[in-house]
């Protein structure tokens, strides 16, 4: 692969088939069908690990006929190329079948995090016009069937774990391995457009829904030149991406990156263990692992000792991203693992890596490393029309990108001026501050909006606070990121009652029960604090900084815009 200034991302595309009879650009031909004809069929593409401990292999070539069945199952039910397929599990291997078979099918594929709760699940599939679910009896019954009937365009509900009698209780409901085991297991991919859309994956803002930030087929070519230059992936690889496909990430880099690179895919099913993490490492022989900076400092928390029980020879190159690694994690894993991490930066919006510390390359602890070839960053600030660049080294600003990279997101669905807005000129604006130093590496400093950043996750204030204010003792909902050592930010909400309603401890625990319960664990509050008005601007827009502000002791800037308190 050609890097730096011989780079070109027609080069690139180059390095993948396309489909025969130049019939286009498909994620999953690329991912699966062009190894399994070839030399690598039989090679391991995924190896699953249960939660019970048993383990399931899959070569390239069965991944190609269980992806074809599905493909062919969708046909079966009238799915047409265009629409969405939601997928709501665990790290089971239906989930990752049902994704590439629904996009040789030429559906559009949003994989959904299984610990969200039912509102944000709900909403989501709303905005992507869901038309198939394919998920479990367990999460269906828990966060699907109290609200199943308000999507009345959902056609389908595959169970994956259901037979056809248990299935048939449920309304559209269908047992997937039935499906699948009537369907044919030879399935020609249809011309696709490098441009037909293929994925979907939802990121929060701070006002309004969440948007759905929408991919295309090319996105492939970002994704497999991005696995080798940023995770130096080589082909016959064991590889671990730690991350959940509910997560952009685990997609990107769980699922599609590693099979264009033809490497054997380790997926486990089990929440996170620090004792079983290495023992995975240690027992699959993974060479190269891909996590998130949360992990790692768990992994810190239980101690040194614990990973020199294990063998870790065969790890070659460990990567992370979702938020900044801090430089003590760095220097933690060359001390107790023996190799540095490399801290990488994307985001939803870019489909792919953008920056990383690639192999080789002097590893700057706190930075997220520079530019990957095709990529140019720069930091500046938005004019009409275009972007003033800031040249001075070590000036924070926003970091910028100009477009043009094939993973890059087309539009947020429903909403194109959202998705405009993104934009000025030839800039992609994206909404993170962060600094140049004269070196080209960069540093993340934080979010230019009120985006709160748990675990890897963005969490939109407005969504946790609508949520809030559904229970009938809150009258106004007000929430924050507060810094946390382990996970980088938790939520914590400010609370405004009705007239009449009493703070108590029993009320307080009654609303973060119900913000769960709405949410999930990975949105809800892990604070509550009851104040008897919220501070806003004249116009009546709550402040959030002054919240946050005054929570972390930290200047509160500029007032002159407070209501004056009644």
């Amino acid at each position: 692969m050609k890097t730096g200034e011989d780079f070109s991302w027609s080069d690139a595309r180059g390095e993948l088939d396309g489909l025969p009879r130049d019939r286009g650009l498909n994620i999953a031909y690329e991912a699966v069908d062009r190894h399994a004809r070839g030399s690598a069929g039989d090679r391991v593409a995924f190896r699953f690990l249960s939660k019970g401990g048993e383990i399931r292999e899959m070569t390239y070539r069965e991944l190609s006929e269980e992806t074809n069945r599905f493909a062919n199952a969708l046909r079966t039910l009238d799915v047409a190329p265009g629409e969405t397929i939601f997928l709501l599990a665990g790290r089971i291997p239906e989930l990752y079948v049902a994704a590439l078979g629904a996009l040789k099918a030429r559906a559009v594929v949003c994989p959904l995090f299984s610990a969200f709760g039912p509102e944000p699940i709900r909403s989501r599939m709303e905005i992507g016009d869901a038309r198939v679910l394919v998920t479990t009896t367990a999460l269906f019954r828990r966060k699907v069937a109290s609200w199943r009937d308000e999507l009345p365009e959902l056609s389908h509900v595959l169970l994956a774990d259901a037979t056809t009698e248990q299935a048939s209780g449920t309304r559209g409901g269908t047992s997937l391995r039935a499906l699948l085991d009537t369907a044919d297991p030879e399935y020609t991919i249809e011309p696709t457009d490098p441009e037909d859309p293929a994925l979907l994956h939802f990121t929060s803002g701070t006002t309004g829904t969440p948007k759905g930030a929408l991919h295309v087929h090319e996105a492939v070519v970002g994704h497999h030149v991005t696995g080798r230059s940023a995770l130096s992936l080589r082909e016959g690889d064991v590889f671990w991406c730690t991350a959940d496909p509910g997560w952009v990430t685990g997609t990107s880099y769980g699922l599609v990156s590693p099979l264009t690179n033809g490497v054997t895919s380790v997926v486990d099913e089990q929440e996170f263990d620090s004792e079983r993490w290495y023992r995975i490492l240690e027992e699959q022989g993974v060479n190269v692992w891909y996590t998130a900076p949360t992990a790692v400092r768990m992994l810190m928390k239980s101690g040194d000792e614990l990973p020199r029980r294990f063998d870790l020879s065969r790890l070659r190159f460990i990567a992370s991203v979702g938020e900044p690694l801090n430089p003590e994690a760095v220097e933690w894993s060359q001390r107790v693992l023996d190799r540095p991490i490399h801290d990488n930066w994307w985001q939803t919006e870019t489909g792919g890596i953008m920056i990383a510390n690639v192999e080789g390359m002097e590893i700057r602890p706190g930075s997220m490393g520079r530019p990957l070839p095709g990529i140019e960053a720069a930091i500046g600030r938005r004019t009409d029309g275009g972007a003033d660049l800031i040249e001075d080294p070590d000036v924070e600003g926003e970091l910028i990108l100009r477009k043009g990279w094939p993973s890059m997101f087309r539009t947020y669905l429903h909403e194109e001026g959202r998705y405009r807005s993104c934009f000025s000129g030839e800039w992609y604006f994206t909404g993170d501050l962060a600094r140049r130093d004269p070196d080209g590496y960069y540093w993340f400093v934080g979010r230019a909006d009120d985006v709160i950043k748990s675990a890897g996750h963005l969490i939109g204030p407005f969504e946790v606070e609508s949520a809030l204010i559904e229970h009938p003792a809150v009258a106004e909902a007000a929430v924050i990121g507060k810094p946390d050592p382990v996970v980088g930010e938790t939520v914590k909400a400010f609370v405004a009652l009705h007239p009449g309603q009493e703070e108590s401890e029993d009320l307080l625990l009654e609303i973060l029960g119900h913000a769960r319960s709405r949410l999930g664990s990975v949105a809800a509050p892990k604070e509550i604090t009851f104040l008897d008005d919220l501070p806003k601007t004249r116009s009546g827009k709550t402040l959030r900084r002054l919240l946050k502000a005054r929570e972390l002791g930290t200047p509160e800037g500029d007032t002159s815009t407070l209501e004056e308190p009644s």
